[in-house]
């Protein structure tokens, strides 16, 4: 399909009242880290969401506030509040708003005013679950149920979730994660190792099952005479991506049972949030602190590859994300350390915006157009008030993603049945 510039403004803005921003409005989308809003009359946040800035934090009875970042008063920064006894309070006049965006307080007026009674901030509701606060930014009257995938049911045991920021539109980032043909090359990490299963055959068929959630597409590779290398997804709109494990060419069972993926949530036009998770497929294995740092290491994302008190990585498009040459040349198909960041690389090195119409699609790129097939669908369904895919969680907390070795010529959608069936 072919994306005109006019059409690619409509898909990658997301400010109020742009026909994507009115898209991620009717979902519940992560805001932030549960760990960023701390405890109770803690420090609160600056939240930049969809273009629009806010701030957070923990009441006193533990409920998370999301709020307009500036006081009704004389739009003082409430970033500067003080968050105490159920309120926080604006420093410039003291006054004082709940989570709701009441205001509660209003001790520069007399004592017998009601003024307080006609003053509020814009407010939006929250939803804590899985180490994320959640929240819904559109007409409340719309409002779907709050999320329920099945990651978010693992556990502690049996998950970790961490976030990562991209300066890009989130499109061109969901479309770098969805790709897969790219794995067999921006991901080569070992060019002296030809058995490597996304190497053996460069370039995967793929096929895509459109779902009431966004769809399932298969990546199949062949890797030998016998047997191909399957890859089940879910694509899970407005922003998500579920992938299985890699395999081990010795048998058909991951490395590690697990599946993992990301969230790709716009804080504006030209920035994104990247959530990533990942959880064990059962209870036979649990996920250890030392495991997650070193798949985190893996990906670039370990603790000493963050700005220090951030979650932007020092590796940037001003540094060229470290990029060695010589590695390039003798052992790495890009010469960028860490999974993540060669993709971040990539897709930051279009652009802040990446002009679609003067792309070539090819073969490969099936499930990317498919993504933005549901999602000028969904910008439709936005204006004519209708039901969005993947806001019920019906249709999709039942399902997940695998990876898998098959006999060739079996049907992949047989063959994967009972994997892509959730455990949790």
């Amino acid at each position: 399909m072919h994306i005109s510039a006019e059409l690619n403004k409509r898909l990658t803005e997301v400010g109020p009242g742009t026909p994507m921003g009115e898209v991620f409005r009717r979902y519940w989308i992560p805001a932030c880290l549960a760990e960023e809003v701390g405890p109770p009359d803690g420090a609160p946040i600056r939240i930049r969401l969809l273009g629009e800035d806010l701030v957070a934090f923990r009441d006193s009875a533990g409920d998370v506030g999301l709020v307009d970042a500036y006081c009704a008063h004389r739009r003082a920064p409430l970033f500067f509040g003080r968050n105490e006894e159920c309120g926080l309070r604006c420093v410039y006049h003291g006054w004082k708003f709940d989570t709701l965006g009441n205001c509660v307080d209003m001790p520069s007026e007399p004592p017998y005013s009601k003024f307080r009674l006609r003053v509020s901030i814009k407010a939006y509701p929250t939803h804590e679950a899985a180490g994320i606060i959640w929240t819904y930014m559109g007409p409340t009257e719309l409002m779907p149920p709050p999320p329920d995938y099945e990651w978010m049911r693992a556990g502690a045991d049996y998950f970790r979730i961490d976030k990562t920021g991209e300066p890009c539109n989130f499109l061109q980032a969901i479309e770098g994660g969805i790709d897969t043909a790219h794995s067999s090359f921006a991901h080569n990490n070992d060019l002296e190792n030809p058995r490597l299963l996304r190497t053996l055959d460069p370039h995967p068929r793929l096929e895509v099952d459109v779902k009431d959630y966004g769809y399932t597409y298969a990546s199949l590779r062949n890797v030998s005479k016998d047997s191909v290398y399957l890859r089940v997804y879910q694509f899970m709109m407005p922003f998500q991506q579920f992938r299985g494990g890699l395999l081990d060419m010795e048998g058909n069972k991951p490395k590690v049972p697990a599946i993992n993926g990301h969230m790709w949530v716009p804080i504006d036009d030209t920035s994104v949030w990247v959530y990533n998770w990942m959880y064990v497929a059962d209870s036979s294995v649990k996920v250890t602190d030392q495991w997650w740092d070193e798949h985190e290491h893996a990906m670039g994302r370990g603790p000493q590859d963050f700005v220090p008190g951030t979650y932007w990585l020092k590796a940037s498009p001003e540094n060229d994300f470290f990029i060695d040459r010589e590695v390039q040349r003798t052992k790495t198909f890009t010469g960028i350390e860490g999974v993540n960041t060669q993709d971040y690389a990539l897709q930051t090195g279009m652009g802040r915006i990446v002009d679609r119409s003067k792309e070539a699609l090819g073969s490969t790129d099936h499930a990317i157009q498919a993504a933005r097939r549901l999602m000028i669908e969904a910008m439709e369904d936005a204006e004519a008030q209708r039901p969005l895919r993947g806001t019920d969680p019906a249709t999709y907390n039942k399902v997940r993603a695998t990876d898998m070795i098959v006999p060739r010529g079996s049907d992949w959608r047989d063959v994967s049945k009972e994997a892509v069936q959730a455990y949790w």
